[in-house]
């Protein structure tokens, strides 16, 4: 249920174009995509230790956020770093090829997005099942780490910052492994959407069942 088609669109594209002028002009695989999601996000102390870390790591990040942006500010160059936005395609930027990596709460849509895009990723669910979806990212793809662990009851600046640091770094041979599988993932995924392929073929016999009921029942 992947809107990839949307990838060919230039109407979602143009809303956002300042953001992917923006990713055009950073180096490839070096951006971390921050979301949290639209419908609940970590407490207000855990968001401000999240913020402190991604700016003590020093990586570039494109963060998706609705909340007071003057929490973002420092005495530091994070603002060249980093581009914050209230809103963006989330499937193109996952695509883009600046992207290098998606911190995200785990939401169904975002993991699917994740894995079509062959990312690898940063969980921090918040509820639900999120955490099971993390489970699957991380134990059982093998596509991600956990910022929290399970004992966990708030994750500090300093380990934030060591973990996205690593997670991050194109030397890390952890981090080369991620994104192999990652890209193996989204071969498969690409291969089931084609004409022929599992998802197309499953969705097509489910419309003509549809249609077959409908015409016997007429």
């Amino acid at each position: 249920m992947i809107p990839y088609f949307n990838l060919t669109n230039n109407t979602t594209q143009n809303r956002s174009k300042y953001c992917f002028e923006w990713l055009d002009s950073q180096p490839r695989g070096s951006v971390l995509y921050i979301s949290q999601g639209s419908f609940l996000s970590a407490s207000s102390d855990q968001v401000q230790e999240i913020i402190a870390g991604i700016k003590e790591s020093n990586v570039r990040f494109l963060w998706v956020t609705r909340d007071d942006n003057s929490r973002f500010k420092g005495g530091d160059d994070s603002d060249n770093r980093g581009l914050l936005v209230p809103w963006c395609d989330q499937l193109r930027v996952l695509c883009h090829p600046s992207v290098g990596g998606f911190w995200t709460h785990c939401g169904w849509n975002s993991t699917m997005e994740g894995v079509y895009a062959g990312v690898p990723m940063l969980t921090c669910p918040i509820f639900w099942d999120q955490f099971s979806n993390s489970k699957l990212i991380v134990n059982d793809l093998k596509i991600g780490w956990r910022v929290m662990k399970n004992n966990q009851s708030k994750t500090e600046r300093h380990e934030i910052a060591q973990l996205v640091t690593k997670f991050m770094d194109p030397e890390c041979n952890e981090r080369k492994e991620m994104i192999r599988r990652a890209k193996e993932l989204q071969d498969i995924f690409n291969k089931a959407i084609e004409n022929g392929g599992s998802a197309a073929s499953h969705l097509d016999a489910f419309i003509n069942n549809i249609v077959n009921v409908l015409i016997v029942s007429s």
